[in-house]
């Protein structure tokens, strides 16, 4: 049974439809607001990246292999200085740690009282364009990937990070990551459950809105969402090659086929990331992660499909008014056998937009 609560967001009220019953049983799915590319984290959300075990991995394996009596750079450290203290347990011979936000740098520094690390690790209060280092890195760990690939503004941090702060030759973790879409019904992500917020999402959602100033349509997360509402396999609708060319505006549009019967109102987009080229990628709808899907909506109502109908879609990527971060649009056109054409959009920027625009988001903020 869900609820409505009321959250005071810059002296207005704003009311959200809340599921007090989650969390749940691991595997539900669950709703939230999109994390990661707003500057809002807490003690919760570090913890979850902390403890991600298909991350770490990953991430391990490729310090192991590069870190040894090499610099690294660890962009957006966090407050456990978790890649900068893995660095030097795998080797290196200095790290540089930047962290921006003032309470996580406050806590990064609490760990250089560790035995050890004060003499390897500097540790500087900042973003990463606008500091700078010497020696340069001849490794960078850029621990700043969304579940939207993109969208913390990895290309144009490593961008400058590149010209400024690395060698020549200097590889940076992970090495790869692309976003997947494929078409989907919104409700039917949820597997029969409550459409809503779940309960402990609503404190990192009034800290988006407060830092924002206002309530707008957040990016809808969704953990272990019922696979079987997907009705194609996912297409590369974002890439970047964070060893290779790394381009800082995208464009690609990609045809979805549908392979069974169902409703489609939108589209689900993953991450799927490798620490190195050569190691099994992490693919954020198939194991449990910190990334989750992010779920885009397109059209006013769900829409009956075949199989052999097609979802025709086009994803651009374009820098926001900070130049760091992409805003994100979606256009769609629906070519069904049954009912003809149907074209949609979304557009879905970094910071403010429309606020209940969608459907979707006017029964989430009723």
């Amino acid at each position: 049974m869900t609820t409505s609560v009321d959250l005071v967001v810059a002296g207005s009220t704003v009311r959200v439809l809340v599921d007090p019953a989650h969390p749940t049983a691991p595997g539900v799915p669950t709703l939230g607001p999109s994390i990661g590319e707003y500057p809002c984290y807490d003690a919760v959300s570090y913890a979850r990246m902390t403890d991600d075990e298909e991350r770490n991995q990953r991430f391990r394996a490729a310090l192991a292999r590069l870190a040894a009596g090499r610099v690294v750079l660890d962009i957006g450290t966090g407050a456990d200085l978790l890649w900068a203290r893995e660095s030097v347990r795998y080797g290196a011979r200095q790290v540089f740690a930047m962290e921006a936000m003032e309470e996580s740098f406050q806590r990064a520094g609490a760990w250089l009282a560790e035995p050890g690390l004060s003499e390897r690790i500097t540790l500087l209060r900042g973003v990463s364009t606008e500091l700078d280092i010497s020696p340069k890195a001849e490794v960078c760990v850029a621990e700043i990937i969304g579940s939207l690939a993109g969208a913390e503004g990895v290309a144009a941090v490593l961008t400058d990070a590149r010209r400024r702060h690395l060698t020549a030759e200097a590889v940076v973790v992970p090495a790869r990551c692309v976003t997947l879409a494929a078409p989907v019904a919104f409700r039917r992500l949820f597997a029969g459950g409550h459409v809503a917020f779940a309960a402990d999402s609503l404190g990192y959602l009034r800290t988006i809105f407060e830092w924002h100033g206002a309530p707008f349509d957040v990016r809808l997360r969704i953990k272990h969402p019922a696979r079987d509402a997907l009705l194609a396999d996912g297409q590369v609708v974002e890439v970047l090659d964070l060893n290779g060319h790394l381009p800082l505006e995208q464009r690609r549009s990609v045809r979805l086929t549908i392979e069974r019967p169902g409703m489609v109102d939108g589209v689900l987009t993953w991450l799927r990331l490798w620490g190195l080229p050569d190691g099994e990628p992490l693919d954020a709808l198939r194991v449990a992660s910190n990334w989750a899907c992010i779920y885009f909506p397109l059209f006013d109502s769900e829409h009956v499909v075949e199989a052999g109908d097609v979802l025709d879609l086009t994803v651009t990527s374009t820098l926001c008014e900070d130049g760091v971060h992409p805003d994100y649009h979606l256009a769609a056109v629906l070519r069904t056998a049954a009912a003809g054409t149907r074209s949609a959009s979304h557009r879905s920027p970094y910071r403010g937009g429309t606020f209940r625009h969608h459907p979707i988001h006017r029964h989430l903020f009723p």
